[in-house]
């Protein structure tokens, strides 16, 4: 399932760009949550020891601007519309996550131009972005180097299994939430684990003692986990990310 042709009709975002080094060879588009942008998480680029990373380009893209239904209406960056308070199978807008999935393609496209191949970007969100990470990167046509989904769930989860392209069957998943998060249960984000690691996707998974945010735990196996997908970015070993589910 090739979204390109779509994608190449999609405006690209405009995002927040860092560089770890000069020329880089790595990527990582990393999309925010919800009534955020793309600077929410460029602090956390300084917390990393840039040293023990390739030259790695952040790509933080900016979410549309558009109205949220459980927020009365009121028009704010989203990656997709959110129907109602509930996690059931029609909370999320499919159109617009779709939407959305068409926009990360473009930007997927854009890093391809600038020279660095799929295989070597990492797909990341936070919340609704992780959302679309995890959408996004499943049915991505080509081999990505990772995936990370942090405080996050499977969006339009009834029709992953007909839509997983095989190119990104064996890509590492870090998956991590905040035990007491308020927002979006982590019982539900470790479901969504526990799903992938049922189709045999290699699955980390973390819980720390936190809320719907990222702490400096967090940070630093984020940053493990990185160094790992991003020197072995062909994918040869991607079975060692698997690890059991830590509460």
């Amino acid at each position: 399932m090739d979204a390109r042709p779509d994608a190449a009709q999609e405006p690209l975002l405009p995002a927040v760009e860092i560089e770890t080094g000069p020329r880089p060879v790595r990527a990582v588009i990393w999309l925010h949550g919800l009534g955020a942008d793309g600077h929410d998480f460029e602090p956390v680029v300084g917390e990393f020891d840039r040293q023990r990373l390739p030259p790695t380009r952040f790509v933080f893209p900016h979410a549309p601007m558009r109205a949220v239904t459980i927020n009365g209406g009121y028009v704010m960056p989203a990656w997709y519309d959110i129907l109602s308070m509930d996690f059931a199978d029609r909370r999320e807008d499919a159109d617009g996550v779709r939407q959305s999935a068409r926009q990360i393609e473009a930007l997927l496209a854009r890093e391809n131009a600038r020279g660095i191949e799929d295989r070597h970007i990492v797909l990341a969100g936070f919340s609704q972005g992780g959302a679309i990470a995890l959408h996004t990167a499943l049915r991505h046509p080509r081999r990505l180097a990772g995936l990370m989904a942090l405080s996050t769930y499977l969006p339009l989860a009834a029709t992953l299994a007909a839509e997983v392209d095989a190119a990104n069957g064996d890509i590492p998943v870090f998956m991590a939430h905040g035990r007491d998060d308020p927002v979006i249960p982590c019982e539900l984000g470790q479901r969504s684990a526990e799903k992938l690691r049922s189709m045999a996707y290699p699955v980390q998974w973390r819980a720390y003692p936190m809320e719907h945010a990222v702490n400096m735990e967090e940070i630093r196996d984020i940053e493990t986990w990185l160094r790992e997908v991003l020197a072995d970015s062909a994918g040869a070993n991607a079975t060692k990310q698997e690890a059991p589910p830590q509460d």
